[in-house]
């Protein structure tokens, strides 16, 4: 009976139920689980060994232990996402359900407006009145929809007063954050979900421009209020901000009177700066409340004196609403609400300042943002980038954008000053060369020598049209070889040296150099992105040794989603020592491309526009004779470009000369750039895209369809017609991607032609083709095929290469069915390219 017994529990024991394990066992089973969850045989065997109180447990045993307690520690993970989940959307429910009950009484309001109009429409028609008559009740009803109240002058050394100023805004603020004061109209694409930004809404018909945005985060009120109130840290246009005088109130509150200015997104406008005051204090319910308005004659309260230089804006209430979730976390709601003075900017402008859209991107998102990028850092969702923390990262991105605006905007109190043209004012040179301003901000003190020099900054502006500002950013992102000059790279990189640098003549793709970019860091809806660029030179010549060295540049890359309604794209870059330190020097440079939004009376060309001469002959001049709306689109947008040089004072002269001629270069290839890439990604709406019609196109395709003929016997598509036009056209549109590369010895194959499906599969433009070789375009797999099969084509003229995979110039995968490539012939049958055919290709 014990026997049996004994080999019952031996059963028990390999089949791995009924064990019990004591409480010294389990203890010393979790000490090796926290070091090793997923121990090896041999470990689990050593473990039995070192371990007396385990000497009786199978190794067998223990491994069911281990999977046991690694199932458990996963559904204690998955219970506890669970429970966030649940909470987020339980909170996401109840801000829904309010928004539900907004806009019920928005739609009561509507319906309350259209039956008093009715009845005022049918009173003026009833009676037989004259049209002064008309005119008078048009007006009374004006004035009953808008009284504005007139305040009283109050002083500043009155608290009262300025807690009545405070209580007003308060009440007008919640009014558009909760209520039905403003008609609000949800953005496009933002759609409320628990790991989605939030609801984000802009106004319609009301004065000045205003957006709307709530959401959930997982910090404290007081938390979201102390990040909120810092608005340098968050807000990339805002240059300074001053509290000039702090008025405690009642329960904690406070009254504070504020100065901000703000920098012009382009060259060609002035900047804004705000005279505000800001209330924050608690309701009732434990919410936290941060609201301002500009103080003015009509709302009462003292009055900032003017800035030069500024343009003062007015900001109606806004402000933050915080409240406190069950559970832990916050709902807010953030409402942004400004006037900025639109007729004081040139019409061709004016859309950037009376976007609501805009607004929405640059100051109600870009808060909402930030607020989740800090929540998920104390979390810990977020992995450091390069070994650096988070924050460090995010004051680089910081002051990457404040070099840039600082360079763009170009204050006199800063130090800059207006150096004399060449007779030309499509660029402007800047110079600044007082160190002592820019020793606290982004330079330091190796940028100045000691016997004198200086920072010089050329900057330009241009209106582009049909030109997506996401695309365009990430083509000069992806191909910077298309516009940058190595040696004014090289020139620029020299301030971080201590020997100083010969001032180069700009030549665009006259020296070889290649990019590779290095992921740093990224925000966590990968709208920004920061990275280091390696730029490596590549010396052909003696002469050339000294300059092919390898340069970095810290950038930021911003905007690139096309996706994104009225967002602001970027791309702003410094150059780095190859180690750079968290205070590292930056002197950035960079692109901007805003949208503006589209105008039934613009102009619809596929080109661009040089954006001075426009506003020297007006928007109605800028449409040329014949040239109609394409099918009724029409998007526009500003560019400007702005570029940061060192200086020695005896060399200043040089190097405004070669930064002119360089900015003006870097303008040209954009324009290039820009005519290249509009038709061909903007979709049908504006047609196929224009085919290359030069002699030498209508040639190589003749070259291509003959050769493919003569080679494989057979036909690479049907035409009617003999002329070459229609056999370039034939083969521009056809649904295989055709590809033609080089064949040279001792270089590697680069593209020289593609077709607008091998366009579409490399993902690139016929301007940035040649920069794409033939073996970064095919796999491991599909460079050995084509090494095998290269001395049959050679001698055949044509191989049948296997399915396999390749890659676009963006780096995503492509499958193919089957490729061929054959020799290309000229007229004298001499051998002048390599064609390559790719069949059923598709994305993967």
């Amino acid at each position: 009976m014990a026997l049996s017994m004994h080999k019952d529990s031996n059963n028990q024991m390999d089949s791995g139920k009924y064990v019990r394990y004591t409480p010294e066992q389990v203890e010393a089973l979790e000490r090796v689980y926290s070091e090793c969850p997923k121990p090896t045989s041999l470990r689990r065997q050593q473990l039995i060994r070192e371990c007396p109180i385990l000497s009786n447990i199978e190794p067998k045993q223990i491994k069911v232990w281990f999977q046991n307690r690694r199932c458990r520690e996963k559904q204690r993970k998955e219970a506890s996402r669970l429970q966030t989940v649940n909470r987020k959307l339980s909170a996401m429910n109840k801000l829904l359900m309010e928004e539900n009950d907004r806009l019920q009484k928005q739609v009561s309001h509507l319906v309350y407006e259209n039956g008093y109009m009715k009845q005022q429409i049918h009173t003026v028609s009833a009676a037989t009145t004259t049209d002064n008559s008309c005119e008078s009740v048009v007006m009374s009803g004006q004035n009953q929809q808008q009284n504005p109240t007139q305040h009283p002058q109050r002083d500043a050394n009155n608290p009262a007063g300025l807690l009545a100023i405070a209580e007003e805004t308060l009440a007008e603020f919640l009014s558009k954050a909760t209520g039905t004061a403003v008609d609000w109209v949800q953005m496009i694409g933002m759609k409320p979900g628990p790991d989605s930004i939030g609801i984000v809404a802009v106004s319609r018909n009301c004065s000045g421009i205003a957006a709307r945005a709530c959401g959930l985060v997982s910090l404290e009120p007081t938390k979201v209020a102390e990040i909120l109130k810092d608005r340098l840290s968050w807000y990339r246009d805002c240059r300074c901000i001053d509290v000039l005088s702090i008025v405690p109130t009642g329960g904690g509150g406070t009254i504070e009177l504020m100065y901000m200015q703000t920098y012009a997104p382009t060259t060609l406008a002035a900047a804004r700066d705000f005279w505000t005051l800001r209330y924050t204090t608690s309701l009732e319910d434990g919410s936290l409340v941060i609201c301002e308005r500009s103080l003015n004659a009509s709302t009462g309260g003292p009055t900032g004196p003017p800035q030069s230089n500024f343009v003062r804006a007015e900001m109606l209430p806004s402000g933050f609403l915080i409240r406190p979730c069950e559970g832990g976390g916050s709902i807010i709601h953030i409402v942004d609400h400004v006037d900025l003075d639109v007729w004081s900017v040139p019409e061709v402008l004016r859309p950037l300042y009376e976007s609501s859209k805009i607004l929405a991107q640059k100051l109600t998102i870009a808060a909402l943002q930030h607020i989740r990028q800090i929540a998920q850092e104390s979390s810990g969702e977020i992995q450091y980038g390069g070994g650096r923390q988070p924050a460090v990262l995010r004051t680089f991105s910081q002051r990457l954008c404040r070099g840039f605006n600082d360079a763009v905007n170009g204050f006199v109190d800063d130090g800059w000053s207006l150096l004399g043209n060449d007779g030309v004012e499509d660029v402007t040179i800047t110079v600044n060369s007082s160190p002592n301003k820019f020793l606290g901000s982004n330079y330091n003190s190796s940028m100045f020598p000691s016997f004198g020099g200086g920072v010089l900054c050329a900057k330009a502006s241009m209106l582009l049209q049909n030109v997506p500002p996401a695309l365009l950013v990430r083509f000069l992102r992806e191909h910077r070889s298309e516009w940058a000059d190595y040696g004014v790279d090289a020139y620029s990189s020299a301030c971080l040296k201590t020997s100083p640098y010969a001032v180069p003549c700009p030549r665009p793709g006259g020296f070889p150099s290649s990019q590779v970019i290095l992921p740093l860091a990224h925000t966590i809806e990968h709208e920004e992105f920061l990275e280091v660029v390696r730029i490596e030179g590549h010396a052909f010549s003696p002469e050339d040794v000294a300059l092919a060295r390898d340069m970095y540049l810290l950038q930021l890359c911003s905007g690139i989603d096309e996706n994104s309604i009225g967002a602001c794209a970027q791309l702003v870059f410094a150059p780095i020592d190859e180690s750079f330190a968290d205070d590292a020097l930056l002197l950035p440079s960079g692109f901007r491309v805003i949208p503006l939004d589209p105008k039934s009376d613009g102009p619809a060309a596929t080109r661009t526009l040089d954006l001075a001469s426009t506003l020297e002959v007006g928007s109605g001049n800028a449409r040329l004779s014949g040239e109609g709306d394409l099918n009724g689109y029409n998007l526009r947008s500003v560019l400007t470009i702005a570029f940061q040089f060192t200086f020695e004072n005896h060399m200043r002269d040089n190097v405004a000369a070669m930064a002119r001629q360089y900015v003006r270069s870097v303008v040209g290839s954009v324009q290039r750039v820009a005519m290249a890439i509009a038709p061909s990604r903007l979709g049908t709406q504006l047609g196929p895209k224009s085919l290359p019609g030069s002699p030498e196109a209508h040639a190589l395709a003749r070259w291509i369809c003959r050769s493919y003929r003569m080679h494989t016997g057979s036909e690479l598509f049907r035409t009617e017609s003999s002329a070459s036009d229609a056999i370039l056209k034939q083969l521009w549109h056809h649904s295989d991607a055709i590809l033609c590369c080089s064949v040279k010895t001792n270089a590697s194959p680069i593209f020289t032609f593609a077709n607008q499906a091998g366009l579409d599969m490399l993902e690139t433009t016929l301007v940035a083709l040649q920069d794409i070789m033939l073996d970064k375009v095919l796999d491991e797999a599909g460079r050995k095929i084509l090494c095998s099969e290269f001395s049959k084509i050679m001698q055949q003229g044509f191989a049948y290469l296997p399915a396999g995979i390749c890659v676009s110039s963006m780096n995503r995968p492509v499958s193919y069915d089957q490729a061929i490539a054959w020799k290309v012939l000229n007229d004298d049958d001499a051998n002048h390219c390599l064609a390559f055919m790719f069949i059923n290709w598709s994305f993967v």
